[in-house]
């Protein structure tokens, strides 16, 4: 699923971490200070040209940081222990989340995002992927219908019970033996959303799987959902509510997101395609005007930013027109809202239809 990346092994690492750290001491103890490079990556730019690279994984530049900056100094402190609590976890093979990292030194590292940025430099310099550092996300995706699969040697059979909803493995290297019988997957944005559809028993009518990520979505999600659709080559849908925080979680699945720019090659899903909700579905399915809410001074300042992403105008125009028409209406709702019209409007008739809907302009 993951490339190199899935076949890095912590020995490899260790022998990394040993050398980068030499090469530190090596250059004090010359009276010389310091620098480390850090590669930079983008996965969006503001620049329209069909000649941007970010679509490429390369990197972008990058950075310089040395003791001979002020303000770099409490970053290279921050990098330089988090360095070292990765390297006792290799060595013991044991795992952590981020909460935990920042736990062991609250006082130095003062803020999570702090501890958020030292293990993503570390991933550049080491080239590698978090999982690998034996860094771990905590579990916040769920997962139902016609799947079946081994994780660490416990047996998840979504199959005999695939309206039953079941945690995404936080380990997902350790899945095994996948096997499934879906028509195709379908992600949804929020856990109402899904519980609703496991009610209705949409995946034993439908025979899918339904996944979603409670908002957006942490790497354990992405990196399950990358290998689902790596290994059984389903059509991929994604549902989310008419605002712009949907998009921008419908945008973290098919494109990856910036913080973790230098790995979304392995966490994007480009066959991903947008059932909605789309600013013409409040027309299309008759909405009350009362469900329309309007958007607010940072909904705006969101859409206009997200309109400038190169991708929208390269990869998905479509998702952009759409984009534009929610700006120019100047209003948002909610999946449920649907829900107006009978309980199980969503999965009985709007799911279904869009699916048709997609499926036909595939083929056309």
């Amino acid at each position: 699923m993951e490339g190199i990346h899935s076949r890095i092994c912590s020995t490899d690492l260790l022998r990394k971490i040993k050398e980068f750290t030499l090469s530190i001491l090596d250059d004090l103890s010359e009276g010389r200070s310091p620098l480390i490079f850090i590669q930079r990556f983008r996965i969006y730019c503001t620049n329209f040209d069909s000649n941007c690279s970010c679509s490429c994984n390369k990197p972008n530049g990058h950075e310089i940081l040395t003791f001979q900056k002020e303000s770099h100094v409490h970053r290279i402190d921050v990098l330089l222990r988090v360095l070292l609590i990765v390297h006792q976890l290799l060595q013991e093979n044991k795992h952590a989340s981020k909460r935990d990292i920042y736990y062991m030194h609250p006082l130095v590292f003062s803020d999570q995002t702090v501890v958020d940025r030292a293990i993503n430099d570390i991933c550049i310099l080491l080239q590698c992927s978090r999982h690998n550092l034996n860094v771990v996300s905590v579990g916040n995706g769920l997962v139902m219908g016609w799947l079946r699969f081994f994780e660490a040697g416990r047996k998840f059979d979504c199959i005999n019970s695939p309206n039953t909803a079941h945690t995404i493995p936080v380990l997902v290297e350790d899945v095994k033996d996948l096997v499934s019988v879906a028509h195709y997957i379908l992600i949804v944005e929020k856990e109402s959303v899904f519980q609703r559809l496991a009610n209705d028993k949409f995946c034993s009518k439908n025979r899918c799987i339904v996944i979603t990520g409670r908002g957006y979505p942490d790497v354990s999600t992405r990196r399950f959902l990358r290998l689902l659709v790596d290994k059984l080559c389903l059509p991929v849908y994604c549902l989310v509510d008419c605002d712009p925080y949907g998009f921008d979680i419908l945008a973290t699945y098919r494109f990856g997101s910036m913080q973790m720019a230098y790995d979304a090659k392995f966490l994007r899903v480009p066959q991903i395609q947008w059932l909605g909700a789309f600013p013409s579905d409040s027309e299309n399915y008759n909405l009350p005007q009362r469900f329309l809410l309007p958007l607010t001074m940072e909904d705006k300042r969101r859409t206009e930013a997200m309109l400038q992403r190169c991708y929208l105008h390269q990869e998905v125009p479509r998702w952009r027109s759409e984009l534009e028409s929610m700006l120019q209406r100047g209003t948002k709702f909610e999946i449920e809202a649907l829900s107006v019209h009978s309980l199980s409007f969503l999965s009985e008739v709007y799911i279904p239809w869009k699916i048709q809907e997609v499926t036909s302009m595939c083929h056309i």
